[in-house]
């Protein structure tokens, strides 16, 4: 009888015993292993020593010897990134990996279930193993961030390290060196034990302090004391692609200065027994924004110091990553403190972490002076409008659900971010922390604000920089101890899409409303980082870029309506060559002559017109006041005395 005749047979006579079998044989299918983080200290200490100076081919060198005993050890590469939300681990670039001990070699294999696990059977005898391998940085942008160019770098310990299982990384002892291009400076938040030619040696420290000290080094270099003598101290350590970047106007720089001084008056206490601000300036190295406890890696194009206008102001990057030292390092939401880098995370709370950053960045921004109240208020105009016409998803989606993206998406772009959502608890939630702090303000007869919960909830224990866990029942429990009010059901009404989120608008003095010109705030950003391209998206539901290329379609918006996507081309406007100017006299004349607009669009190979039946003209997000109703907005951005 054929094989496969009796396989048929002997399944045919078995089948009571399968379905009785079922739930055990699911409950014995191959599972992706869990690993113990024991806080008992690793015994010994590995010694990590990387060469940064391939930078035409973009590679950094990895040695490593790691104390063992003899049997199985699994070797990890860091997969769950703080500051991430997720599993970002580039183990995908990591080359060339050899393992030995006693200088013989030892075969190594990656557990199919877990790829950025490495087991090791450790011979009789050997004490260490030295492990050896190549970390490839991007080449392009395709790839990843770049992070080496010809001046400049940005090492990120976690991608140039294996460490243990079966230990918390506060647990593990590393002791890290560097050997840096001819001549370069660095900057990071560990601390120097030595430094030997190019060879820049860090005293020992923990695996998680390590991974939490990321290193910018450059040719062009400077370090700006942002302190003045006060507190602890708070270092900008900038590296540019040319020393003329580096040339700061005085008063830019007592900005920075006074964005220190009034994030300490907010919080009342530091962290951290130093900070260091990571900044580049470039064009050739990929811009960051990335939280760490006693730093933080910042990117900019390189006229930030340059082009500094204080009318027009500065980013608010640094403003939110330095608020991370408290809200996001100090204290973290209890799903997202794990023990190791390969520990799952949860974010169910990032609309604290990042929406209470993403609100004091910018209202700490123009504390500081970075920016004015105009500009301020100009960019949270364009949030307001975001929530107001341009998140249809919110209908089907909570924005809790969007705490999960980090993880569902890898940040990766959407086709259409209106209606799939994107990580929207950063935004969101600082519409609604702006609710909130103007509720404390209102029900308080302004006694008590956001400041209030700020300097209660992140600024306990000055100098205490071990993270510090936190539950949503806190959070609510401590705006209950300010003012008096259901704030579960406040928070959770809008986190789970049950109440709009733009009320903190009115509830500060203002609306939203919406002109035929672009404000400030956007009309400037445009011009940074517009690259020619045209803001369509609350009057025809689109953007444009410089290259015509259709970036941006707003869902359920009149170019949605008439069948237009994203990367179709504009190629002409009612019979004329498309620009963004003959698309805007257009949108007007519609509104005056009532006829559609016909847009030529190139998709792949084909050429077709579509009719937008649009005569509403221009429409661009502002806020304007509200008279008669108190004014909570300036107050919020006042400075602190």
């Amino acid at each position: 009888m054929p094989r496969h005749t009796l396989l048929a047979l002997a399944l045919t006579l078995a089948l009571p015993a399968l379905a009785v079998s079922s739930a055990s044989v699911a409950q014995t299918s191959p599972q992706a292993p869990v690993y113990a983080t024991s806080t008992t200290p690793y015994p010994g200490t590995i010694t990590l020593e990387v060469d940064a100076t391939n930078l035409s081919q973009r590679v950094f060198t990895v040695k490593q010897r790691i104390p063992v005993q003899a049997g199985e050890v699994t070797l990890l590469f860091p997969k769950w990134l703080p500051g991430n939300h997720a599993d970002y681990g580039r183990v995908d670039k990591v080359a060339g990996l050899q393992i030995s001990a006693n200088g013989q070699k030892i075969a190594w294999k990656r557990d199919p279930l877990d790829v950025y696990a490495f087991k090791v059977d450790v011979p009789q005898g050997a004490t260490n193993l030295d492990v050896a391998f190549q970390f490839i940085s991007p080449t392009d942008r395709e790839q990843g961030r770049v992070v080496m160019t010809p001046n400049m770098l940005n090492l990120q310990w976690n991608t140039v390290a294996l460490y243990p299982a079966g230990y918390a990384a506060s647990a593990i002892t590393f002791a890290p060196s560097v050997k840096l291009p001819a001549g370069w400076q660095a900057a990071t938040a560990l601390e120097l034990q030595g430094r030997a030619g190019d060879v820049v040696t860090y005293k020992p420290v923990d695996f998680d302090t390590l991974v939490d000290s990321p290193m910018f080094a450059g040719r062009y270099f400077k370090t700006i004391d942002l302190s003045n003598g006060v507190g602890k101290p708070v270092r900008l350590n900038v590296v540019a692609d040319d020393a003329k970047y580096l040339d700061a106007k005085p008063d830019h720089i007592d900005a920075h200065r006074r964005l220190v001084q009034q994030m300490r008056k907010l919080y009342g206490a530091e962290h951290y027994d130093h900070y260091d601000f990571l900044f580049a300036l470039s064009g050739q190295m990929s811009g960051i924004g990335l939280e760490h406890h006693r730093s933080s890696e910042n990117g900019v194009g390189v006229k930030y110091f340059t082009s500094w206008d204080p009318k027009s102001g500065s980013t608010d990057l640094l403003a939110h990553e330095y608020n991370h030292s408290w809200d996001g390092k100090y204290r973290r939401g209890a799903d997202l403190t794990t023990p190791s880098f390969n520990t799952p995370m949860q974010g169910s709370l990032l609309w604290v972490y990042e929406g209470q950053t993403q609100y004091w960045g910018n209202v700490i921004t123009a504390r500081a002076g970075l920016r004015n109240f105009d500009t301020a208020k100009d960019a949270l105009a364009l949030v307001a409008a975001t929530y107001a016409e341009n998140r249809a998803g919110l209908s089907w989606r909570a924005l809790q659900d969007t705490t999960n993206d980090p993880i569902i998406a890898k940040r990766t772009s959407k086709a259409y971010g209106s209606w799939q959502l994107s990580e929207d608890y950063y935004s969101g939630g600082q519409m609604i922390w702006l609710e909130v702090d103007a509720r404390l303000r209102a029900k308080s007869n302004n006694k008590v604000s956001l400041d209030d919960f700020a300097k209660k909830f992140f600024g306990m224990n000055d100098g205490d920089f071990k993270v510090n866990p936190y539950t949503f029942e806190d959070v609510a429990a401590t705006l209950n101890s300010l003012v008096a009010d259901d704030w579960g059901k406040f928070l959770h009404d809008r986190l789970d899409g049950k109440v709009p989120l733009t009320g903190g608008i009115e509830a500060s003095g203002w609306r939203l409303v919406f002109k035929d010109k672009p404000n400030a705030y956007a009309k400037a950003a445009a011009a940074e980082y517009g690259r020619g391209g045209a803001d369509f998206v609350y009057s025809l539901g689109l953007s444009v870029g410089g290259d015509g290329v259709i970036s941006n379609v707003r869902w359920d918006s009149p170019a949605f309506n008439a069948g237009i996507g994203p990367g179709m081309t504009a190629m002409a406007v009612n019979g004329k060559q498309y620009s963004s100017e003959v698309l805007e006299d257009a949108v007007k004349a519609a509104k005056t002559d009532k006829k559609p607009i016909e847009l030529l669009v190139k998709e792949f190979d084909l050429y077709r017109t579509i009719q937008l039946p649009y005569y509403d003209g221009l429409r661009y997000p502002h806020l304007e006041r509200i008279e008669g109703k108190a004014d909570l907005l300036s107050a919020i951005y006042a400075p602190k005395k």
